[in-house]
């Protein structure tokens, strides 16, 4: 059976967050998803968690066939050398339009992101017709700082937010979020070889989506930050993002 959305989580050392994100997700969401935990080459016990909450789940239970019918919903898939953010997110639209599902989603493992909010964007996507639809950390003003997102971050996304809109169409207060929902009808235009292997991926695929006029949204989402240790090079993936607000922009002077 086609389920109606796909979720696709990257997971890279998070051990400690894994097993929590998972069990977030709603129960009415779940019955209608496949969740593909997506491990890029992690070092740590990643995969011993994904184990402790299948196998805790199944213990929660009332039968049986409950229990396979939750590990029915989900599936681990390991790289076995890391192969960085963009590699993760193509596999995990690869597999999401090989589903059929009609809507596919990418939740962080690291808790950063909501996963009990899913439902509420996945409604969002159905009821407003969207094709991409991303959650805004700083769509309340002061949400970043309450949820502890770092002084350099608030700052650097917020410049680069600025610029990247004025050469976007859709104006967004939070374009480095990656707690996105794609319609499939959108992905399926895109040739995924031929995306960023690196964290632009997410910043490209709007880009895409912009450029080609697919209908674009956000609703805000909670900051959560707690110390964990962010695999992202700041000055890198600064370069990256404005060479896409430079693209951007030779494509609207065309």
């Amino acid at each position: 059976m086609t389920n109606d959305y796909f979720i696709f989580v990257p997971a890279y050392n998070v051990e400690k967050t894994l097993g929590e994100v998972l069990s977030r997700i709603d129960e009415s969401v779940l019955a209608r998803s496949h969740v593909l935990v997506i491990d890029d080459g992690s070092r740590d016990g990643t995969a011993q968690a994904f184990e402790r909450f299948m196998s805790s789940g199944a213990e929660n239970t009332e039968c049986a066939e409950n229990a396979r019918d939750l590990e029915s919903h989900f599936e681990y898939l390991k790289f076995e050398q890391n192969s960085g953010y963009g590699a993760v997110v193509k596999k995990g639209i690869a597999e999401g339009l090989a589903s059929g599902a009609a809507f596919i989603a990418c939740l962080h493992g690291d808790g950063q992101y909501p996963a009990e909010m899913l439902g509420a964007f996945f409604d969002e996507m159905e009821n407003c017709n969207l094709d991409l639809l991303q959650g805004s950390r700083h769509a309340v003003a002061g949400s970043a700082k309450a949820g502890n997102m770092p002084l350099y971050k608030r700052i650097g996304g917020a410049f680069l937010t600025a610029l990247e809109n004025l050469v976007f169409r859709v104006k967004l207060t939070d374009r480095h979020s990656g707690f996105i929902v794609y319609s499939s009808r959108f992905l399926k235009t895109i040739d995924l070889n031929r995306l960023s292997p690196s964290f632009d991926v997410d910043l490209e695929l709007i880009s895409i989506a912009d450029a080609c006029h697919f209908a674009i949204a956000e609703l805000p989402i909670p900051t959560r930050y707690a110390g964990e240790k962010s695999n992202l090079n700041v000055v890198t993936y600064g370069l990256r993002v404005l060479r896409q607000v430079v693209r951007r922009f030779c494509m609207r002077k065309r």
